[in-house]
């Protein structure tokens, strides 16, 4: 007779659904044949056993420790224009500086570093080789091609794979590392997150879908903690749901932002309720920003301007965050070396 415990399975690993029922008293040994080895169990309310795949766990709390909106989206949201919602036709930096940020977003997670080689100290940082050091997916999809890429692929340095991601190759065998329609897939998924909606537009000659924004908060937010790194003496960055209180790394991750909206000429709209002067104070700032954390180790050091300097505790936060991550130097050198690349952007391209 069949047993009276049932089997419930979430995530399918190993047999057929045929195998799970428990039919014909096949008992525990059937049922731990027959699922992967990743397969965990739990007690149910009403007795049954659940089978359950413990990387849906881990992924769940990794995501509920990230920010909603990862770097790509925060500037491509910087870029897009509120009610038409597009990006601007003359914008010919945005579409390399996103795949720099795919770049800066897997060193903040964890998944890629510098190669652990002391002889990697007499190339320049953008020469130097990343790796894959955990190839758990972060559930984002343009991040987990990246990843996925980078793992089954030669390694190269980050400069390479900027360039490879971005299709600015003239080697036809590496034509297939191009990340397409980066802009456009952002763009659906900051639609699914709720900060944009999809609405089709005439263009006198062609039809177009473009994203308003429906969420002003969230650009609101970015716009906020932008003018706060470029404009305040002491730099606070209160927490939210785009920046949580315990989310590593908050004020690098920030200054990885303001360099890379920079870069992607989108940081003027952060900055377009200033008026003239202290705007062009706000662009000198972020460029002493970029020259600053293009380099490591860091150096960090208060922005001139104003009564003791723009910023004058950024270089004690900073150091306080690096400090407490010694273990992950590695992560925060490929941070510098995407900031690198930006400061010769205009130059690449």
């Amino acid at each position: 007779m069949a047993s009276t415990s049932g089997l419930t399975r979430r995530r399918g690993a190993g047999g057929g659904s045929s195998d799970v029922g428990g039919g014909g008293g096949g008992g525990g040994a059937s049922d731990t044949r027959d699922v992967g080895p990743d397969t965990s169990y739990e007690t149910g309310e009403n007795g049954h056993r659940i089978a359950f795949d413990p990387r849906d766990l881990s992924e769940s709390a990794e995501r509920s420790k990230q920010p909603k909106l990862t770097l790509m989206e925060e500037v491509l949201l910087l870029g897009i224009k509120d009610r038409e919602g597009y990006l601007s036709f003359w914008n010919d930096n945005i579409s390399y500086a996103l795949r720099g940020c795919i770049v800066l977003e897997l060193a903040f997670r964890g998944r890629i570093s510098m190669q652990k080689d002391s002889s990697r100290r007499r190339f320049p940082l953008a020469d130097r080789i990343i790796e894959v050091i955990d190839d758990t997916l972060t559930g984002e999809v343009l991040l987990d091609e990246a990843l996925k890429m980078m793992k089954t692929s030669e390694k190269m340095s980050v400069s390479s794979w900027i360039d490879l991601m971005s299709g600015e190759t003239w080697n036809l065998m590496k034509i297939g590392y191009q990340l397409k329609q980066v802009r456009e897939r952002l763009a659906k998924g900051l639609v699914d997150k709720g900060i944009l909606r999809t609405e089709k537009r005439n263009f006198l000659l062609f039809d177009m879908a473009t994203h308003p924004v429906v969420e002003g908060a969230a650009k609101e937010d970015i716009r906020r903690r932008v003018r706060n790194v470029l404009t305040q003496r002491t730099v606070v960055l209160t927490p939210t749901q785009y920046l949580p209180e315990d989310l590593e790394f908050r004020y690098v991750r920030t200054i990885a932002m303001v360099c890379a909206a920079h870069a992607a000429n989108v940081l003027e709209n952060a900055l377009s309720t200033l008026g003239h002067e202290a705007r062009e104070n706000a662009f000198s700032m972020a460029d002493e920003l970029l020259l600053q954390y293009s380099q490591w180790p860091f150096a960090a050091r208060p922005l001139p301007g104003g009564n003791g300097g723009v910023g004058a505790n950024l270089p004690q936060v900073i150091n306080e965050e690096v400090n407490k991550a010694k273990d992950k130097e590695l992560q925060l050198e490929v941070v510098a070396a995407c900031l690198s690349v930006f400061t010769r952007l205009d130059s690449l391209l």
